[in-house]
């Protein structure tokens, strides 16, 4: 089978399997549901703190589209492994370092089109709510944010996908990522210091601020993120290479 068309069989397993389509979506949903909640309620209120930064607060729902990100990544390999599908897959494409590369990509490459939406989206659509205080593309940094945004989301989504094809569950992908970036990462960075700003959420999301305290810049922050995403791919790959289907 080419190249184009493993990419395309890849590509219609998400769009065909219901838990896989619905967690992509979910990224721009959750995000933007919590956007308009959050925004048109505390959004004034948080401006007034003087010590808040909007920029980043303008992200503020990127916490939770993360997760939908997660769960995208973890389901579309799951759904591999469930009733014998990645037997029927490798029989299509024997090749399995092509089939990795392809699922991969497709992971990627849809995480990162509905990141940069979700991401472009929700900071606009915030600002609705802001009254005078909002700001605008022009801000210095908002675009890059904007942009990282985007690319984070799909970095965590890859990075999901990698532990699922180590651990060959989803469950237990979700059960180890979600409560470390909600919990352990804020009690690491309280405890660790900067030391917390290479972990891959801490480091990725250094790109939402207008000036990143620490030792890593937001680009370099979001490099760090892309390192954990590529180390866990790494290990994905080298599992399905090695083990029995």
């Amino acid at each position: 089978m080419s190249a184009t068309a493993v990419l395309h069989s890849e590509w219609i397993k998400i769009r065909s399997v219901r838990s896989v389509s619905a967690s992509l979506a979910a990224i721009l949903l959750v995000t933007m549901a919590i956007t308009v909640l959050t925004a048109a309620t505390v959004g004034r209120a948080e401006a007034d703190d003087a010590d808040a930064e909007l920029l980043f607060g303008a992200f503020y729902a990127l916490n939770f589209g993360q997760i939908a990100a997660i769960s995208f990544g973890a389901t579309a390999v799951s759904t591999e492994y469930a009733n014998g599908a990645l037997r029927m897959s490798l029989a299509a494409v024997p090749n399995r370092s092509r089939f990795f590369v392809a699922k991969a990509s497709l992971i990627g490459a849809a995480g990162l089109g509905v990141g940069l939406v979700t991401s472009f989206g929700s900071f606009l659509v915030g600002q609705l709510f802001m009254g005078e205080d909002a700001i605008g593309p022009g801000e210095p940094g908002a675009l890059r944010a904007a942009f990282g945004g985007g690319v984070y989301l799909a970095l965590m989504a890859l990075f999901a996908a990698g532990l699922t094809f180590l651990s060959r569950s989803a469950v237990a992908v979700l059960s180890v990522l979600i409560p470390f970036i909600l919990i352990v990462s804020f009690v690491v960075g309280d405890i660790a210091g900067s030391v917390a700003d290479y972990l891959p959420d801490r480091a990725g999301q250094l790109v939402l601020h207008q000036h990143p305290e620490g030792s890593l810049g937001p680009w370099a922050g979001l490099a760090i993120t892309a390192a954990w995403a590529a180390a866990s791919l790494l290990a994905g790959w080298w599992a399905l290479k090695r083990r029995d289907v």
